[in-house]
């Protein structure tokens, strides 16, 4: 009994040495190698451009209330209650939010190497020895063997490798989050656009309906002419000729409104086959979104943020690849129970353990590690031209849509002229055939001015609702860069992270 007594008194001192260690190293840990991040810059404008001497107001309501829900611009409640079932039942959001919770994961993943590692082990081998080996007390016997074994090993955080691998992860998280909110509004402005071409075909499709029962009264009265004998034959053909055409026309409309409609029925998440919607005109005006300022649209486009957080990310593998030129200290521990017979397994002197520390460090690599560290600043490098390239894109399309909308508004109006001169024109030539003056040959020719220009101007009412659509989102659709996750979201599952990354 001895033996297990001089045991115990012997593990004490290691202990407290250990931990003497243990103080020492935690009061190094603050030492983090790699640049600190800054985020980089970008060159904006003091204005846009094309917001000079436009006289264009913000719109109503106020930015501030458009947020998230920024469709309510349009007082469409058809398109309300079609919008509220993206961020649910949409499956490239779903999928984009899964993302961001693997992204979520991966922190948990880096933050659980500043903890150590424990492991335990259990076993039992029946095994007999060669009585043929010289110098051996085990020879020829056949031994069982108990054995259960627990180690636990820790690698302080001395150059701040993990903890920059945390700080990457977390920037990643974020972006996958930003990312997430860029899917979520690509898919609800995409079902605005689709949504306001369906009413624009439906509102096409009113007009060629009407048109054809204009037509079908002109046939008739030249049907009737042509039975007094006032009107030729020539001009029945030519009646008969236009409608049939504009009946055509009016069916052609039906393929893109199922197109349109299926395209909206799976953004919501539905079989096209059990998906419709009821016909009706366009009824919504565009909008012109408050542009605001040129900077600020660098906190309220959720593209331009991820691409910031890439940057982050890519500051914080610097830091990493730096540390791998310091040498890693790695503390371990083994306790256990081992012995040949069971009943003395559970006995103090069956006990085991080790305890000591690892330095190890790579000495020579011929460049390795070097190369990582300058591919990781190759990687910044990128990841900053990209911010950059997708700062300058963001101002282009504004720019774009804010042109779209201030050329489309004058094309609305010479159109809306042009139409009604086509209508008066077609009035005119409509009584001189009845008057006898002309043929219906110039009758046709004034149908089909006035059915263009009449086409001619919903077009360009679906464009401007198209071009009012895409400039809020441009502008981020009311996003903003604080509807990012936090650090404790990321860090805690519990919290509400998912909320954020997919509806701002």
């Amino acid at each position: 009994m001895n033996a297990p007594a001089s045991r115990r008194r012997f593990v004490a001192p290691p202990l407290r040495a250990s931990a003497l260690a243990l103080a020492s190293v935690c009061a190094l840990t603050a030492c983090t190698v790699g640049p600190d991040y800054v985020k980089p810059s970008a060159t904006t404008a003091a204005t846009y451009k094309e917001l000079e001497g436009t006289g264009w107001k913000p719109a109503q309501p106020a930015d501030t209330l458009t947020r998230g829900a920024w469709w309510s611009v349009y007082a469409d409640p058809s398109l309300d209650a079609l919008e509220q079932q993206v961020a649910n039942a949409n499956q490239n959001v779903q999928a984009a939010e899964a993302r961001f919770r693997a992204a979520r994961a991966t922190v948990a993943q880096y933050r659980s190497s500043f903890f150590p590692v424990v492991t335990a082990t259990g076993a039992y081998s029946r095994a007999r020895s060669s009585e043929n080996v010289l110098h051996k007390s085990t020879a020829g016997l056949t031994l069982n063997d108990y054995l259960v074994q627990a180690d636990a090993s820790w690698e302080p955080d001395l150059w701040g490798r993990v903890s920059r691998s945390v700080e990457g992860a977390k920037a990643e998280a974020q972006a996958s989050a930003a990312d997430a909110q860029a899917v979520l509004l690509s898919m609800q402005a995409e079902l605005a656009t689709d949504y306001f071409e369906l009413r624009g075909l439906d509102q096409e499709r009113q007009l060629l309906d009407d048109t054809i029962e204009a037509y079908k009264q002109a046939l008739d009265l030249t049907q009737h002419r042509y039975a007094g004998g006032i009107a030729t034959d020539a001009d029945v053909a030519q009646a008969q000729t236009q409608l049939k055409t504009t009946q055509a026309q009016a069916l052609d409309l039906g393929v893109q409104r199922a197109q349109l409609e299926h395209a909206i029925a799976i953004l919501i998440g539905q079989p096209p086959s059990t998906f419709s919607l009821p016909v009706a005109p366009l009824a919504a005006v565009p909008v012109v979104a408050a542009a605001g300022v040129p900077s600020a649209l660098l906190e309220r486009r959720p593209d331009i943020a991820a691409a910031e957080r890439h940057v982050a990310d890519m500051n914080a593998q610097i830091g990493v690849a730096t540390a791998a030129f310091f040498p890693n200290l790695i503390l371990s521990v083994t306790g256990g129970l081992e012995a040949t017979n069971y009943s003395q397994w559970l006995l103090a002197p069956s006990r085991l353990w080790s305890l000591g520390p690892t330095l190890a460090g790579t000495l020579l690599d011929f460049g390795g590690r070097a190369s990582v560290k300058e591919q990781a600043r190759a990687h910044y490098d990128e990841s900053v031209a990209q911010y950059r390239q997708t700062v300058l894109s963001a101002f282009g399309q504004v720019e774009d849509n804010l042109a779209a909308l201030r050329v489309l508004e004058q094309e609305a109006t010479a159109q809306d002229d042009a139409v009604t001169a086509a209508q008066r024109a077609l009035a005119v030539v409509s009584n001189r055939y009845k008057n006898g003056a002309i043929t219906y040959l110039d009758v046709v020719v004034a149908q089909t001015t006035a059915l263009t220009n009449e086409r001619d101007a919903v077009s360009i009412a679906r464009r401007r609702m198209a071009a009012s659509v895409a400039l809020i989102k441009a502008l981020g659709g009311g996003w903003d860069a604080s509807a990012l996750p936090t650090d404790e979201q990321i860090a805690h599952p519990s919290a509400p992270a998912s909320d954020a990354a997919t509806r701002g």
